[in-house]
């Protein structure tokens, strides 16, 4: 990349100012004196990628898991992503290489490990007892395919179902294969034709761990003598089984069958089920069975001291119960409670009291891992409320659209969101604490507070507390709530520019300082926000229709003269002019017949009760023209010292004094050219087509979006490749391609060459790499600024870079960025009196210009998708150039301050992650980070301040990212502990009799069933043993600097101390196998001692 030397900036500054008068050229000799004193503080150094935490509801789960002693939440997904949940704010993500979906998760029970069970036939075990979770062992099948695992508690041997109806038994510490095997034609009938069809249940008896318990997919279960190798019952049954549960005596099991039914058995009555129930089946007369019913996918038996036993199952429900929600059904005694769930089941667990399957269960809640949500149910309170979620799982509530992320805001922000918002929740929740509390929180090392707000497809808008890698909701805001709703399909208006989400989110302006809120829709609309505390009744909601057209009769060479202005109603023909359209007007079709002067959507016009929190300020909406829909929005910004805000779309741009409520600027994006319009402009015909919704993407990744709707939003041609090169040096454009403002900026700076003073201003930046300068004449302060108006024009600046324009900032002489102006905030209902007014209406300046000597200059940043500029004001140079890309685009450029300094940070479509130090643009991070898959990542994409990033990484779920170094340093400590030291609870006592008499929990000796010496080794070619980063290598690997050598040390004593233990259990392992060949030995002596040659 090339870089600019400052000397040679100057030489050209010389040469070219021979025509200047020679104070001007002296003037510029001073400026870039001055631009050489500016010390960067920002080094390569400072800066380091790293993912930090990811938020939200796992996305597409396929398996759950709970440690009932850890108290801790596993869920795995079909990418192959491991989460878990702690208490409210402990949570981790992980994910397995392969990509493979979890089909099962399985805790060693308080011993901060995890077994994990792959779609591509591995088994993972995970070590939960570091801050990141990583994967120890790996065990890879390779003949058979995995369908069902069971680790018993307290047991070292994990027994894996295949779908051959085979059983092995993996010693989960070595994470290797026991050569005992259960083979299915042994398990079953000999006299059976059939194959049982996979394994889909295992567990032992809660009273004897000598008997395990095999359910096979064709109905058939065995029970298995682990001892003796055969099978002791049978048990047969015509309907194919789903689920499995004992009792915890281990006299009876319970099955769950594809027709809607539960067999309960009697372990020693195999011949026919001791009781089948259809829990949702119409009881016939006449004693006839019941009508089948949709698999019981699951069951749990679950038994309570002190009266009846909870059984709980998802599905069975009826076939003429059409459209009904998914159910999980709780029977306990003779009530049967049937909850709805608004997705379809995933899996559930029930959470109990002890973590023995042999004493009572004493069931206490259930979670429900559902396709988009987790729900926990009280089963200690009547009705069976849930639990309030305290997890951020309800960002895809409504698919979101759009994001911006902000940090360093100011104290008492979150705090008055946080007021607000609690007034909306819910009612009716269980009172009890959410049972999942394991783990610790880590430590808070960052004292700023961050805020992310989401935009979503129903038009609500969230504001989530993002401080300190935590995510909490705060406030919600509904947006559509302006709106006539349609009921139905047949009443909605044919002014609809989209097919469906006509309120969906696209841009959201926020001005933290003042509160103010602006947001852009779909549906070519536009409301401001002001905060207050207090409530209020809108009698007649404020509103304005623009009409914003480009219309081009001749076609114009960059040669040409001026255009002339569109005579369109709405449109001054001087920009300076005001046009008030305060009321809606009447007339819905020109002349002609086509639709005209309607907008998209219809304001109520009703009186609104608006609740504290965000209220409506003002209401604008781009209407019809002649037959052609309004375009949507593609730039937005509101200044609220100014008290302006400004839109642009493909059409051009419009400016509105929402004090006023008066639209101050309506002009076609040529216009803002005014004679120095360097392009080419084709005659257009105007188009009749629906508008395909703007980039948003349905939350189901599997649906074939139509490639349109799915555009860049600084896209200006057709094209949707993320490969494609664009240049803004053509000469003619696409007829169906038109120019857009793609980024506005309110600054307070200079306009002209010649000005010795900042003025309030707007920038503007258009796709085609053009920046134009609008200057803004406000009048004064106080009641003047309501009366008087405010005068805009465009100032006749040009600059120009390579691809659509992205941002703009600017910097004063000491290299500091120059925020917009803005008002700080106060409660609006507070005090009608006009001096309050005139006080609260002076703008607050932050700008540092206005302190400064008027000779002192400023530089304005630029970015576009292509490249970045410095440009010193106000002599209009460019001083400093850095081509950011060739062969890809920008996606998201912000200006961002980092360690007391600023840079610029990029996200390219290529998937690099670049920052640039300002004001020279020195390269100083590029990253190979995130290729770009879809277009949700480009619409969420955000860098904010102190190196902090984000992204939506699945429909349901944001990632967070750091490309600070100190942050990356500081990540461990921030991280929370899921691993804390508990004690396992004492085993159930056997009671006296019991111990008298036998009847007790029957314990056995795995080991000697299981081991090398008992059983042999297995066969090597099934199963491939894989070992993983997360053990003494893994953290060899990441131990470095001084911190590493103090880990190396202990690294040496943990190894050493390793391989003496394992030596001590070599050792132990030949005097055992010493002793057992002694043993086998005598036994084989005292067996053929008495016989004759010839019976041997």
């Amino acid at each position: 990349m090339r870089k600019f030397n400052i000397r040679k900036v100057l030489d050209g500054l010389t040469a070219v100012s021979a025509v200047a008068s020679a104070s001007s050229a002296a003037q510029q000799q001073q400026a870039g004196n001055r631009e050489t004193e500016i010390q960067e503080t920002l080094q390569s150094e400072h800066f380091q990628l790293c993912k930090t935490v990811r938020h939200g509801f796992p996305y597409q789960p396929s398996a759950l898991a709970f440690d009932p002693v850890q108290k801790i939440l596993a869920i795995g997904t079909q990418t192959g992503a491991l989460r878990l949940f702690g208490r409210p704010g402990v949570e981790c993500y992980c994910q397995h290489d392969s990509g493979a979906a979890v089909i099962q998760l399985q805790f060693l029970i308080n011993e901060g490990a995890l077994v994990s069970a792959l779609a591509d036939d591995t088994l993972h075990l995970w070590n939960l007892r570091q801050k990141r979770p990583a994967i120890l062992h790996s065990l890879k099948f390779n003949r058979e395919r995995i369908t069902f695992c069971h680790l018993p508690f307290q047991s070292k041997w994990l027994y894996v179902g295949t779908e051959r109806g085979n059983i092995h038994i993996v010693n989960v510490e070595s994470f290797t294969l026991s050569g005992y095997v259960i083979m299915w034609n042994k398990a079953i009938e000999l006299s059976s034709k059939s194959h049982p069809g996979p394994v889909v249940h295992i567990s032992d008896n809660p009273m004897d761990e000598g008997k395990l318990l095999i359910g096979f997919e064709s109905g058939t279960v065995v029970l298995w003598d682990l001892k003796s190798k055969k099978a002791d019952y049978r048990y047969t049954h015509d309907e194919a089984i789903h689920s499995v549960a004992w009792h915890h005596e281990g006299k009876q099991f319970i099955c769950s069958h594809s027709d809607g039914t539960l067999t309960i058995w009697n372990v020693k009555s195999p011949t026919k089920p001791f009781q089948t129930i259809t829990p949702h089946g119409k009881q016939l007369k006449d004693g006839k069975k019941p009508e089948p019913c949709k698999p019981i996918l699951k069951v749990e038996y679950k038994t309570t001291r002190a009266g009846e036993p909870f059984i709980i199952l998802s599905g069975g429900l009826s076939y003429d119960t059409v459209g009904r929600r998914p159910c999980l059904t709780v029977m306990h005694g003779k009530s049967t409670a049937v909850l709805e769930m608004d997705y379809s089941i995933v899996d559930f667990l029930t959470l109990c009291e002890t973590p023995y399957p042999n004493d009572f269960q004493e069931p206490y809640a259930v979670v429900v891992l559902l396709e988009k949500d987790l729900v926990l149910i009280d089963l200690a309170q009547n009705g069976y409320p849930i639990f309030e979620n305290p997890y951020p799982l309800t960002i895809h509530e409504s698919p979101v659209t759009c994001c911006e992320y902000f940090a360093d805001c100011p104290v008492d922000l979150i705090p008055a969101l946080y007021s607000v918002g609690a007034r909306q929740k819910r009612q009716g929740y269980s009172k009890k604490e959410w049972p999942i509390s394991g783990g610790n929180w880590g430590v808070i090392t960052q004292s700023y507070s961050e805020i992310i707000i989401t935009g979503h497809a129903d038009g609500s808008i969230k504001f989530w507390d993002a401080s300190a890698i935590t995510l909490q909701v705060l406030y919600k805001l509904k947006t559509a709530k302006v709106f006539e709703k349609s009921r139905n399909k047949d009443e909605r208006p044919n002014t609809d520019i989209v097919d469906e989400d006509p309120y969906a989110i696209q841009i959201i302006s926020w001005c933290p300082e003042s509160r103010m809120l602006c947001i852009a829709g779909v549906s070519a609309h536009v409301i401001i926000y002001r905060f207050s505390k207090q409530e209020v009744t809108t009698e007649v909601i404020p509103m304005l229709e623009v009409r914003l057209l480009y219309e081009i009769n001749d076609v114009e060479t960059p040669d040409g003269d001026q255009v002339p202005p569109v005579p369109t109603p709405g449109t001054g023909s001087n920009p300076q002019s005001i046009v008030p359209q305060s009321h809606p007007s009447t007339s819905s079709s020109s002349s002609d017949g086509l639709r005209d002067n309607v907008p998209c959507l219809k304001v109520k016009n009703s009186p609104l009760k608006q609740s504290p929190g965000y209220q409506i300020e003002l209401v604008i909406q781009l209407v019809w023209v002649s037959g052609e829909p309004p375009q949507q929005i593609t730039s937005l910004a509101i200044n609220s010292a100014y008290g302006l805000v400004v839109f642009g779309n493909c059409n051009g741009i419009a400016m509105v004094d929402y004090l006023q409520k008066t639209v101050l600027l309506n002009l076609g994006t040529i216009e803002l050219y005014g004679s120095n319009d360097p392009y080419r402009r084709e005659p257009r015909s105007p188009r009749k087509t629906r508008q395909p919704s703007g980039g948003l993407c349905d939350i189901n990744e599997g649906t074939v979006v139509p490639e349109d709707r799915c555009k860049s939003p600084t896209s200006d041609v057709k094209d949707n490749s993320f490969s494609r090169s664009r240049s803004s040096s053509v000469t003619s454009i696409d007829k169906e391609s038109r120019e857009a403002i793609s980024a506005l900026h309110f600054c307070e700076t200079f306009t002209r060459k010649a000005d010795t003073s900042p003025s309030p201003c707007l920038w503007v930046g258009t796709t085609l790499g053009t920046v134009l300068v609008i200057v803004l004449n406000l009048p004064p302060g106080g009641e003047q600024r309501l009366l008087q108006p405010v005068i805009v024009s465009p100032s006749g600046t040009i600059l120009r870079l390579k691809g659509a324009i992205l941002r703009m900032a600017f910097l004063d002489t000491t290299g500091s960025l120059v925020p917009p102006a803005h008002e700080t905030w106060r409660e609006h209902h507070e005090d009608k009196d006009e001096k309050e007014k005139a006080k609260k209406r002076r703008p607050v300046s932050v700008s540092p210009s206005s302190s400064q000597e008027i000779s002192e200059n400023q530089y304005a940043v630029i970015c576009s998708e292509k490249q970045a500029k410095v440009i010193s004001l106000p002599s209009q140079n460019c001083i400093y150039k850095q081509n950011i890309t060739e062969t890809s685009f920008v996606l998201r450029g912000d200006i961002v301050s980092l360690s007391n300094s600023i840079c610029l940070a990029c996200f390219c479509a290529n998937g690099h992650i670049m920052t640039f130090s300002l004001p020279s643009l020195r390269p100083l991070l590029d990253v190979y980070y995130l290729p770009l898959t879809n277009m949700r990542i480009a619409r969420t994409f955000c860098f904010t301040d102190n190196g902090q990033a984000l992204y939506l990484v699945s429909p349901t779920e944001i990632q967070r990212l750091t490309y600070s170094q100190e942050t990356c340093e500081n990540l461990q400590e921030m991280l929370g502990e899921l691993f804390t030291l508990v004690e396992t609870p004492e085993a159930p006592n056997r009671g006296f009799f019991k111990g008298l008499f036998g009847g007790g929990a029957q314990s056995l000796d795995r080991e000697e069933l299981f081991g090398e010496s008992a059983s042999g080794k297995a066969s090597r070619s099934l199963a491939q043993h894989i070992p993983g980063p997360g053990g003494i290598e893994g953290v060899k690997g990441a131990a470095s600097g001084v911190v590493g050598e103090l880990a190396r040390a202990r690294l040496a004593l943990d190894e050493r101390g390793q391989k003496l233990g394992e030596l001590e259990e070599k050792t132990a392992a030949m005097l055992y196998s010493a002793d057992s060949f002694s043993k086998h030995a005598h036994e084989m002596m005292l067996k053929y001692k008495d016989k004759k040659w010839y019976q041997f």
